[in-house]
């Protein structure tokens, strides 16, 4: 473990003292790295961790989908998008992209990906938001309930990442365990994590860095 709980638990009691605001503060994580070449691709990470707390609500999930999968996504309230308007979406890029923003992950049956990729991959390639396969007529929920737990971590080239590990409105106990689960990614990416960890804090949306380490 590269940090004790009980030190990251403290932070995250420091950093829920900040000033209360109008809405429910995200809680981030901030991680920066040191001595890594990240001009090199397998340095980077880029993945998608299931937090085991979840983020307080749920994250916004889009499955591109027909017949029997699209029923099923429909009984988990997410947006469904059929085979028909991917070239739909593909010709009006403004829409594309809006859809992009408004969901954090996007599911599709696999026969579907080659399309995808071909008519709007540059809209969510950019953003790290290409679809994760699911074979056709398969269940697609359990995935779905997955990903709206889950967070995903793109350092590209840079030596510092941030992640949201949790709202204000949750218990100190499992932001932090969430942000271990953030922190194991670092580990088990790097074989001398301990001396490529520079720094880690918490925050608040609004609030100041909490340092940890």
């Amino acid at each position: 473990m590269l940090i004790e709980k009980e030190k990251i638990v403290n932070a995250v009691n420091e950093a829920l003292k900040a000033k209360e605001r109008k809405f429910v503060e995200t809680v981030e994580i901030v991680v920066n790295l040191r001595n890594i070449d990240f001009k090199r691709p397998e340095n980077r990470i880029d993945t998608v961790i299931a937090l085991p707390h979840g983020l307080g609500k749920p994250r916004k999930v889009a499955i591109f989908a027909k017949g029997e999968t699209a029923l099923k996504a429909k009984e988990s309230n997410v947006l469904v998008i059929p085979p028909e308007e991917i070239d739909e979406l593909s010709k009006n890029r403004r829409q594309a992209r809006k859809v992009a923003k408004e969901n954090h992950f996007f599911i599709a049956e696999a026969p579907l990906m080659p399309e995808i990729g071909k008519k709007l991959g540059p809209v969510l390639a950019p953003r790290g938001k290409i679809p994760q396969p699911i074979p056709p007529l398969s269940d697609p929920n359990p995935v779905i309930d997955r990903l709206r737990k889950s967070i995903k971590i793109r350092t590209k080239d840079r030596s510092t990442f941030h992640a949201p590990i949790g709202s204000k409105n949750m218990s100190p106990e499992d932001i932090a365990e969430n942000a271990l689960e953030v922190l194991k990614i670092v580990e088990n990416k790097y074989e001398n994590a301990a001396q490529n960890l520079k720094s880690v804090y918490i925050k608040s949306t609004m609030g100041p860095a909490v340092r940890v380490v």
